[in-house]
């Protein structure tokens, strides 16, 4: 192979990838010119990490379902379920806000069991199974709740949606322990991208241009820092956020670089594959929904904190903005691919496109046919390159 063949090689591979990035800058981009700043200053930037963190959470979780060649709908209501055994719990029953918390994990523990069982061992497709879920545990929602809200949760149980860590350093005029914890979060990153890099040289793997990987660390760092500035010039860092880099930094390990992260590859790109080489498919989609239904239970918690109750409507077309960050974060239709960092551009891109549009006043009702359009252009343009590749082939 010559060396222009594979660059060809490796920019065609790379090619949805990179486009997601370059989406990404260009809608934030242009929301910031259309809201003339305000998209990128410090008290929105917050907030937009504030509003969208339970579905960043939940697109953690459903790429591992759609990875594996899954999909699941019923997050919403396990959303809403969890929330309300919280609130019944904490509000009602006057319990210490821990156990709320404690409780809605493992009630989304016991549902993404249930969901795995019949999955996994009855055989029932998953779409069926979550379509059911969907209805049954927004039925129990309302029995839970009583068709009624509960409100409100302890200040204690709020921060873990609303709180902020800030003045642990000081900084004049700033928070400069934000600064120091996105300094760590990006040497930790270049740290993981070298060693990456070194490695796909050791096995003769195809690898951008020494120039071109440094600009691009570079352009993630100086972006990290920018928004940890902004974050520092308002209110320091939200609680969410280290709950959420917490959970982006265990689930790119597991999908990198653990064998359970492979099986899961393994069973969505080639499941008769997966099954002769020995992988464990059954109990492999099984961990999938627990491990789904754990992130929807923590997603509820932070939901709930957010809005300081439990309502029987909350979690609404959840699963739908889950779905969505994956596929234009490059997850594959048909499943196999996909990758925690896409996963989570896809649902920033959605995130800022929610709130440039809020900003502009757009209606609601626009806003939604804007979404869905951006979903079906990214779901084309994964047919589209599939169609191509093989043809080439």
């Amino acid at each position: 192979m010559t060396e222009t063949s594979g660059l060809r090689a490796l920019v065609t591979r790379n090619l949805r990838q990179s486009g997601i990035y370059v989406a990404f800058v260009a809608i934030v981009a242009l929301f910031a010119v259309l809201t003339d700043g305000v998209l990128l200053s410090p008290g929105n930037l917050t907030n937009i990490v504030l509003q969208y963190s339970y579905i960043l959470i939940l697109a953690l979780g459903m790429l591992l379902v759609i990875i594996a060649g899954h999909i699941d709908l019923s997050v919403g209501s396990v959303v809403a379920l969890t929330g309300a055994v919280s609130a019944v719990l904490v509000i009602q029953k006057g319990m210490p806000w821990g156990v709320g918390v404690a409780a809605a994990i493992g009630v989304g523990l016991l549902v993404g069991a249930w969901h795995g069982f019949w999955v996994a061992f009855v055989g029932i497709p998953a779409f069926i199974v979550t379509l059911a879920g969907m209805l049954l545990f927004r039925g129990l929602t309302l029995q839970v709740l009583g068709n009624i809200s509960l409100s409100p949760f302890p200040a204690e149980y709020q921060k873990t949606a609303s709180g902020f860590i800030n003045g642990l350093l000081g900084g004049p005029g700033y928070d400069t322990f934000t600064l120091v914890i996105a300094a760590v979060g990006v040497v930790g990153y270049g740290y993981s991208a070298v060693r990456g890099r070194l490695a796909r040289i050791a096995y003769q793997q195809a690898v951008e241009s020494m120039p071109l990987f440094v600009v691009k660390l570079a352009a993630i760092a100086t972006v990290v820092m920018a928004f940890a500035w902004q974050l520092a010039n308002n209110r320091g860092l939200p609680i969410v956020l280290i709950i959420l880099g917490v959970l982006i930094m265990t689930y790119a390990l597991i999908t990198k670089q653990t064998v359970f992260g492979r099986h899961i590859y393994a069973i969505g790109g080639n499941l008769s594959a997966a099954q002769l080489s020995g992988v464990k498919v059954r109990w492999v989609n099984f961990w999938i929904f627990v491990n789904m239904g754990m992130l929807s239970g923590v997603a509820g918690v932070v939901y709930s904190a957010r809005s300081n109750g439990a309502q029987p409507s909350a979690g609404n077309m959840f699963e739908l903005d889950a779905i969505a960050a994956c596929f234009i974060g490059g997850a594959a239709v048909t499943g196999g691919v996909g990758t925690v960092v896409g996963a989570m551009v896809g649902g920033l891109i959605m995130a800022v496109m929610s709130n440039g549009m809020q900003l502009l006043g757009i209606d609601q009702s626009i806003q939604q046919v804007v979404k869905g359009l951006v979903l079906l252009l990214a779901v084309a343009f994964d047919v589209y390159n599939k169609r191509r590749s093989a043809q080439a082939r």
